[in-house]
């Protein structure tokens, strides 16, 4: 099975945390990555990992690279798609 790879934008309102986004991703079995960049070098995170999520940093308008593999990558990715698109 191919890994799902989406470009998403970032908008989240103030009320959205990452300890909400954790849970959501807590759920699925799928490996799920998100990549950044960062002036100029790509910095890639498991979204499982709730430190590499915070070291990330993430911002509205950051560009992101959302990548699933697994038995529920679509589902993942459409559910995090979501939460990133508030």
């Amino acid at each position: 099975m191919d890994a799902i790879r989406k470009n998403v934008t970032v908008h989240l309102d103030e009320k959205q945390t990452i300890i909400e986004l954790s849970g959501i991703v807590q759920r699925y079995d799928a490996e799920i990555l998100i990549k950044k960049e960062v002036q100029g070098s790509w910095y890639e995170v498991n979204l499982k990992s709730l430190l590499g999520l915070i070291n990330l940093q993430l911002q509205n308008g950051d560009v992101i690279l959302l990548e699933s593999k697994g038995k529920d990558q679509q589902q993942a990715i459409e559910e995090i798609e979501s939460y990133f698109s508030k």
